[in-house]
This record gives structure tokens, sequence and C-alpha cells, in this order.
């Protein structure tokens, strides 16, 4: 399965955003999930957007949650993969979004954090993060028929930045955490006096 996803990811470079699609689908507690990704899909393609949908392939089989009709537009709007209904999707998302180039987006609201826990040394797990803070959509708000709020991605580096005599350092209240897509919201500014 990981030859074929590899494949077809290099026949079908490069893409601008990579969607979880089950992730994504699950925004909303209730509703068709079809109808939530179409709707993400589509707002996303009308935008000019080149897409990679990856899902699993209960997707496909035409259930009250999957709508045959919805998924076919799905596949009009966005190239799309279905994995095995046991596989485990999050490194295909990465491996697509990573290998379409730094431009490349994925949208998730998957915190990654059992792929993050996995890597080696503090180094690389911070330099994930970076990466992901940088890299990651979220769909934050979604109404049916109405409009979807995306968080921005910031351009700038939420981790300590310096200057010749300058510091300035991103800090949390005590006990609370982040997500890698939040910005932090207090700033510590220090500079360096003669």
């Amino acid at each position: 399965e990981l030859q074929h996803f590899q494949t077809f990811v290099k026949n079908h470079l490069p893409f601008d955003v990579v969607i979880d699609g089950l992730n994504i689908a699950n925004i909303a507690p209730k509703g068709n999930q079809s109808r939530i990704l179409l709707d993400v899909v589509s707002f996303l393609a009308n935008r000019n957007m080149r897409l990679l949908v990856l899902g699993r392939k209960h997707m496909l089989g035409g259930t009250r949650s999957w709508n045959k009709g919805h998924m076919a537009e799905i596949q009009k709007y966005a190239d799309c993969f279905f994995t095995e209904n046991i596989s485990e999707d999050d490194p295909f998302l990465l491996y697509a979004t990573i290998h379409s180039g730094s431009h490349c987006k994925f949208l998730s609201r998957d915190l990654m954090r059992d792929h993050k826990a996995c890597l080696s040394d503090q180094n690389t797990r911070r330099l994930f993060f970076k990466w992901q803070r940088g890299h990651q959509l979220v769909l934050s708000r979604y109404n049916p028929g109405k409009r979807m709020k995306f968080e921005i991605i910031p351009k700038y580096d939420t981790i300590v930045q310096t200057s010749s005599d300058t510091w300035h350092i991103p800090y949390d209240e005590e006990g609370v955490e982040r997500c890698s897509y939040e910005v932090p919201r207090k700033w510590l500014c220090l500079r360096k006096h003669n």
C-alpha cells in the first residue's frame, strides 16, 4: 500500500493542500460526513488550489454517512487516495505534504502528538513542531451553508526571536497548553542595556 501511494504521489505532484478526509468530515457532531468533506473540498478547489484528499476505503461504500454522489463530486475537485480501513493515514498525509514542497499545507485538526512522541530527540521534535506550525491548516469553524473559518498560519515564528540587543520570548501561564497552530498570547520583551 505504501509503495502504491508513493507512486501515486510521484505521478500527481505537486499539491497545494493535502486533506485528512476523515478528520475534516468529523468536524461537526451531527451531519452527513461526505457533505461536510464536499463543502470543504469545493471551497478550497474554488480558490484554485490543487488538492489531495486522503481517506479510507469505507468512505466509498455508499452509506448514510458517506453518500456516493458526494464522493464522486469530491473526486472531480481533487485527487483522492483511499487507504485500507485499518491503515493509519497520518504518515500518508505527512509524506504527501513534504513531497509536494515547502508551499504545501495539510488540513487536519489532528495535533500529531503520537508522531512527535516517536521522534528520537528533543531537537527533532522541536523541528517537527516548527514545520507543523508553518504548514498545518485548521478548520476551526464549520456551519453547513454558512462560512467556514480556517486558522491563519502565522508568517512569523512563534518561538524566541532575537536581534543584537533584544529578545522576544513567547510564554503561557503555568499549566496552559497550546496547539501547534495557536499563537502565544503573551510575549516577554527584553532589551540589553549598555
